[in-house]
């Protein structure tokens, strides 16, 4: 148990890490994403405290895959960076239908659906590939 909590920390770190260059990286590329996500109608403002558990998400994430890898190892074939790509990918797609939802449910953009997308497959291939690096 204190290696999957180890290695979805430093996961989780990974993630977190990701996922703040990426966010800087899509608001360079569609600005229009900063406008939308300072809608208070939708978002908290930063200035919430609770939106510090936006924090948390990333280390809970890697705790989960870390177990979630520990449980599933065996049923992926090849290198560490072929298990860990595959595991990613698969655990990505799984989060699919919750983007179209989102899509279909809430006021926003497309190109937001896409950046959490395309975000999200980012971060989770990398995680799979620690996950796996790690656990050969």
């Amino acid at each position: 148990m204190k290696k999957i909590l180890g290695l979805g920390l430093l996961v989780g770190l990974a993630m977190t890490i990701l996922g703040l260059a990426l966010s800087r990286f899509f608001y360079f590329i569609w600005p229009s994403l900063n406008t939308e996500y300072q809608n208070a109608a939708l978002f908290r403002p930063w200035s919430d405290p609770l939106m510090s558990i936006y924090f948390v998400y990333p280390f809970l994430l890697g705790i989960i895959l870390a177990w979630l890898w520990a449980k599933t190892k065996s049923l992926f074939a090849g290198g560490y960076f072929k298990k860990g790509f595959s595991f990613g990918l698969i655990y990505w797609l799984v989060t699919i239908p919750g983007m179209v939802i989102s899509y279909s449910t809430f006021p926003i953009s497309l190109i937001m659906v896409f950046s959490w997308s395309l975000s999200g497959l980012v971060q989770t291939l990398v995680a799979g590939i620690i996950l796996a690096k790690s656990n050969n």
